[in-house]
């Protein structure tokens, strides 16, 4: 495939997740990782760390784009949540990537399949409950909480390293279900945690000889990114016009579909 074929393809393919991802208020890169080593045939340990890259910029143009949305005041009153789970998030996010980067690429393979079965089924569930718009909190506000959500930042952290991911579809269910906030709110908040976590766990991902990729393939990168802040906006402006339970329910069959075709004869 010629190189301008090949860039063309991924704008394509970056528009169509962004449009998806911004119908469900997620960034998409769940299912970029599939595309990347499915259909661009990159290493996996390449396809996460240039996921990773493309999500790192994905997230804080979504930053942007929501600033108008939720009040800087709103978000500072609630940066005690940001915090707790950070606290978990960075370590998770430090560790995971360190042992992705040692792991044999078979075991990385099925890690990762694994985790976006994991993902899907979320999704399936998220869609038959119904999105959640906020309620009592899971736990009041003490020690009890706060050690529930550092174990849950820990555990999206180490998810969102091995996967290049930001967790939103994590983070913001966490978020929702434990402190009981609007899932409005919740979805900025998850970019406040996300932002931090990525940026550790692409640091830690510099130290691995597949971090080379972002030089070779910064044409499909730069395409691809481009295509997914537009397939964003798209999907934020047709918001509201397909019922998100059955498009996450779809999804959620799509990714697990995909996932298991990829990474189950990924070499």
């Amino acid at each position: 495939m010629s190189v301008p074929a090949r860039n063309g393809q991924g704008f394509v393919a970056g528009s169509l997740i962004g449009t998806l991802g911004g119908l469900i208020g997620l960034g998409g890169a769940e299912f970029r990782l599939p595309v990347l080593v499915g259909v661009f045939r990159l290493g996996t340990l390449e396809a996460v760390i240039l996921n990773k890259a493309m999500s790192l910029v994905v997230v804080a143009a979504a930053l942007l784009f929501r600033g108008g949305t939720i009040a800087p005041g709103t978000l500072a009153d609630h940066l005690d949540v940001v915090l707790n789970l950070l606290a978990g998030s960075l370590v998770g996010a430090w560790w995971a990537a360190g042992h992705a980067i040692t792991l044999s690429r078979q075991w990385l393979n099925r890690i990762i399949l694994v985790l976006l079965v994991g993902l899907s089924l979320v999704m399936l569930s998220e869609a038959c409950a119904g999105a959640h718009e906020g309620s009592t909190p899971l736990l009041e506000a003490g020690p009890l909480r706060f050690v529930a959500g550092l174990i849950a930042g820990l555990g999206i952290g180490m998810v969102a390293a091995l996967l290049g991911v930001a967790g939103g579809e994590l983070l913001i269910p966490a978020i929702v279900l434990l402190y009981g906030l609007d899932i409005k709110l919740a979805g900025s908040l998850s970019l406040m945690v996300s932002l931090p976590t990525m940026i550790v766990g692409f640091a830690r991902y510099t130290r691995a000889d597949a971090f080379q990729v972002l030089r070779e393939e910064r044409p499909l990168m730069g395409w691809m990114v481009g295509g997914s802040i537009l397939g964003a906006a798209i999907g934020g402006l047709l918001l509201g016009l397909v019922p998100t339970g059955w498009l996450m329910g779809l999804l959620g069959i799509v990714l697990m579909v995909s996932a298991i075709k990829t990474f189950q004869h990924a070499h």
